[in-house]
């Protein structure tokens, strides 16, 4: 749900960039908190964050455009980083991972990286950790938030419920998809890094969890890793529907 520099007006993006800011600041602070808390856990979580960071900015990547929008679908990762960092450098590390795309990939916008930011990492990563709302809900506010943002700008001919009507159902698969592939990348990391989690007692794990885990009978990484493409083959087959579709209608 990346939105382009052309969807926002100043205004809008001065206030979505001031949202995120504040947001961004409460993170930094949680984490220093943290950090006094215990040092050896916060040096540990460094490289983590550069390799969720890479897998999560990796499945960004797998894009397109979402037709009449200016806006383009994809896969968020915040339930993915929330679940392995913690909400506040799982929000931080969704920062470097879009400040990266708009400066070196012309995907968002410099004046558009607060709303991005805002949409999905805000709401991917904080409100996921304090609502336990899933992936599904997640990606749905910020589909919304999109169509809000650009309808304030006065930028889009759509019609606000038209808008919606294109970008909630889509970003409704995503979030069914994503969930798939988040919960085969939870279950793999529990069965051979469970470290890594931030809940890795049997005990603190949801009950649903705990019994799908040991309900697998304790599989061998192969099988975890063919688990794991299997969500990832169900996305390719979906963008590849939308992108003939869309290929189709060009026609």
């Amino acid at each position: 749900m990346h939105m382009a520099d052309a969807l926002l007006t100043p205004a809008v993006a001065g206030v979505m960039y001031a949202a995120s800011a504040v947001v961004a600041g409460a993170s930094i602070v949680e984490l220093h908190k943290e950090e006094k808390q215990d040092l050896t856990s916060a040096a540990k979580k460094l490289p983590t964050m550069a390799v969720m960071s890479a897998l999560v900015f990796a499945g960004q990547m797998i894009n397109y455009t979402i037709p009449g929008t200016g806006s383009s679908g994809h896969l968020c990762g915040g339930l993915l980083l929330t679940s392995v960092l913690g909400p506040w450098a799982g929000f931080l590390s969704m920062i470097v991972i879009l400040t990266i795309q708009s400066l070196f990939f012309a995907d968002g916008g410099l004046m558009a990286l607060g709303a991005n930011v805002w949409n999905l990492a805000f709401y991917g990563c904080i409100e996921e950790q304090q609502h336990r709302c899933g992936c599904v809900l997640t990606l749905q506010l910020g589909a919304f938030s999109v169509v809000l943002e650009t309808t304030l700008s006065g930028i889009t001919d759509l019609p606000f419920g038209a808008f919606c009507a294109i970008m909630q159902p889509i970003h409704l698969a995503i979030g069914l998809i994503e969930g798939l592939i988040t919960a085969a990348v939870l279950l793999f990391l529990y069965e051979a890094r469970p470290e890594l989690l931030r809940q890795t007692s049997p005990i603190a794990m949801p009950m649903s969890r705990y019994k799908i885990v040991h309900a697998m009978g304790n599989p061998r990484r192969n099988a975890a890793a063919a688990w794991l493409s299997a969500p990832y083959l169900l996305w390719l087959l979906f963008a590849a529907y939308l992108n003939l579709g869309i290929w189709l209608l060009n026609q």
